[in-house]
């Protein structure tokens, strides 16, 4: 169960990360978080007035705040650092997300087995080298350094808030929600504050209405995701859910090979291969 709702995070944040680039080609990044997040506070509203998801609201509700709040701020540093600096560098940094929960479980008491570590280290080692590390180059500023970072720790402590956020289906549908209203809250004061300095809000020609059905496939498939992954952090070892949770990038790099027919360098073949074989080895240990 563990392995199956972890590899599902991981298909549902590569696909998110990979039609939150399209969509940042020709619409601020700021504005594809606030609108497709928005999309899916309303649908995850709805789900919770149905389910009756109110019933669960508690205190474990304040790590799902303080995961929305989190959550703004990586994603917004990281869009940044990409900007800043070469996708090369900052793509495989920003996996050291992953050493957030791991660290957490290993605080916790949680003991992976001898094989379970040797997946670890395999398949994080593959996640690295599938965002195509570069090796040559111009020096990258420290700021992008700094800001890859922030983003990474800031993943991470999402992958820790939202795990402890809810223990019941139910209590997931209003955790969830009010993950996503706080994070359209903190975006949407980010985007007023950006478009008073000046920046641009919306591309030139105004937002396609065209554009709404790939906004809102982002914004759900990314809070479907932060779902996926709370169920396998309660069924298994966080150490371990979170490790097959981190290969989002394998799934992004092999959907712009799918869609964008970019081609695959070595060392990213040589990564997405790694990672199966991590893949494997931590679900059979």
């Amino acid at each position: 169960m563990t392995a199956f709702f972890a590899l599902t995070t991981s298909l549902l944040w590569g696909l998110a990360d990979f039609g939150g680039g399209l969509l940042t080609r020709r619409t601020p990044a700021l504005t594809v978080v606030v609108v497709s997040q928005t999309i899916a506070t309303a649908v995850l509203g709805v789900i919770v007035v149905a389910t009756g998801g109110w019933s669960e609201a508690g205190p474990r509700l304040w790590f799902a705040f303080a995961a929305g709040l989190v959550g703004p701020v990586a994603m917004i540093s990281f869009y940044k650092a990409l900007a800043l600096g070469p996708m090369g560098v900052v793509s495989p940094l920003a996996t050291l997300s992953v050493a957030v929960p791991v660290s957490v479980g290993l605080f916790l008491g949680e003991r992976p087995g001898l094989l379970q570590v040797a997946g670890i280290a395999v398949a994080v080692t593959g996640v690295v080298l599938a965002g195509g590390p570069q090796l040559r180059g111009a020096a990258v500023q420290r700021r992008t350094i700094l800001l890859t970072l922030v983003a990474a720790l800031g993943f991470g402590a999402v992958f820790v808030l939202i795990s402890e956020a809810s223990t019941t289906l139910t209590g997931l549908f209003l955790a969830l929600f009010v993950q996503r209203l706080t994070n359209v809250a903190a975006g949407g004061a980010a985007l007023y504050v950006s478009v008073r300095r000046g920046a641009a809000a919306l591309p030139e020609g105004g937002l396609a209405w065209s554009a709404l059905p790939a906004l809102g496939f982002v914004g759900l498939a990314d809070v479907a995701a932060n779902g996926t992954y709370s169920v396998a952090a309660h069924h298994g070892p966080v150490t371990v859910a979170a490790v097959l949770a981190s290969l989002y990038p394998v799934v992004t790099a092999l959907a712009a090979r799918g869609f964008l027919s970019e081609r695959l360098r070595a060392v990213q073949a040589a990564g997405a291969g790694l990672a199966l074989l991590g893949t494997l080895l931590l679900a059979t240990g």
